[in-house]
């Protein structure tokens, strides 16, 4: 396991870690974005300010020495939140509602070809959800990638059901809940 120098960021400094972020995404995402329009840069740094504006929003940044290896930010989802507007599996009402406290969303999680396979993502998952007061995580995992799909579950994460957001050009996702520790 890669020992890495995690920072944290949150809403006030998403302004200077920004470029940062659109440059791990555009590496990582280069072949995607040639053909899926979902996947474009463009495209996720209009996600990316929008995410990074919200009140909670939180980053963590793994660095092994001077090199950024990858990254995970989210946020609290807000009271009524349009998060389970795409949801096309049958849930209990109170599953899917929000008070503004009670679910943080896993927006991204990336790590760069030579640091995958390391423990990366792991150390980037653990340290941006080590303290949060919620009492649940969410995320969508992209239907099209079963291992990234298989390695959440083996973290703990329960898929929900399948979702697609109500954003043009967007793929089928599992949407998946993990129960976080009481503080």
């Amino acid at each position: 396991m890669t020992a890495l120098d995690i920072r944290h960021y949150d809403h006030h400094q998403a302004a200077e870690v920004r470029q940062l972020l659109l440059d791990v995404y555009a590496e990582v995402y280069a072949e995607a974005a040639k053909t899926d329009p979902f996947a474009t840069v463009e495209r996720f740094a209009k996600g990316l300010d929008g995410w990074s504006r919200r009140d909670g929003w939180t980053c963590v940044v793994g660095y092994d020495q001077d090199q950024p290896v990858g990254y995970a930010y989210g946020a609290p989802l807000p009271a009524g939140a349009p998060w389970w507007g795409g949801l096309l599996t049958e849930v209990p009402a109170d599953v899917v509602e929000e008070t503004g406290t009670r679910t943080y969303a896993l927006s991204e999680l990336m790590v760069r070809v030579p640091w995958r396979k390391t423990g990366t993502a792991r150390q980037l998952h653990d340290a941006l959800l080590a303290a949060r007061p919620e009492e649940r995580a969410t995320l969508l995992v992209d239907q099209e990638h079963p291992k990234v799909h298989a390695l959440y579950e083996s973290w703990g994460w329960q898929t929900l059901g399948d979702l697609r957001p109500r954003i043009p050009d967007a793929p089928l996702f599992h949407a998946m809940l993990l129960d976080l520790p009481q503080r």
